[in-house]
């Protein structure tokens, strides 16, 4: 009587895990442990453990591949292996024992927003390298150089950079009085990456 019992649990057990697993049409993957069920033969219940290359092994079965299957194709695989050793069709039931673990989501970092990055040079207050947004034009450049020292020759500045085509530096002069009066179209410049600013010594007579 216990016997029976203990089979009608079973098999409720295992039915109850293979509906859940059929509703939710996941497809098993390495590492997953399985639980099978084998009515006729008590002897053959076991977990199995899904292996690297997604196949499985089962006593009288043999290898066979678990790995992107669901529940039920797997189900349906074993009962046709373990078929020829039963007098009857056997009743198998598979059902999801243990997830495999899973690698936690790695966080996203954070995107630093694109800079421009131009030096300074000469009579400025703030000498050195200058971090501007993209789009950035000469005349918002040099309101970022802290101005001028009393030194400062502010009619011969320099906008030197980089020219590929040529495979060295152009020097371009720049005017800071025509460019504040709005004579001169330079501070429309668009900054570039690499870009120097210099700022001469102005001399006794200027």
């Amino acid at each position: 009587m216990l016997s029976h019992i203990r089979q009608l649990l079973v098999v409720l057990a295992a039915l109850l895990g293979a509906t859940a697993a059929h509703a939710q049409g996941y497809q098993v993957q390495p590492g997953d442990v399985l639980r099978v069920e084998v009515l006729q033969d008590d002897s053959l219940n076991r977990n199995v453990l899904v292996a690297p290359d997604g196949s499985i092994n089962f006593p009288l079965a043999g290898s066979l591949r678990a790995g992107g299957r669901t529940i039920g194709a797997i189900q349906t695989d074993l009962v046709t292996r373990l078929e020829p050793n039963f007098s009857t069709r056997p009743t198998v039931f598979v059902s999801l024992e243990q997830l495999a673990e899973r690698d936690p989501p790695q966080p996203t970092l954070p995107q630093e927003d694109p800079v421009v990055a131009i030096f300074a040079m000469g009579e400025v207050a703030n000498a050195g390298r200058i971090e501007l947004v993209p789009g950035t034009r000469l005349l918002q450049a040099l309101a970022q150089l802290g101005g001028f020292t009393d030194f400062a020759a502010k009619k011969r500045l320099q906008l030197r950079r980089y020219d590929p085509s040529l495979g060295r530096e152009r020097i371009y002069p720049l005017n800071y009085d025509a460019i504040m009066s709005g004579r001169s179209p330079n501070g429309t410049v668009l900054m570039q990456e690499g870009d120097v600013i210099l700022v001469p010594t102005r001399t006794l007579f200027e």
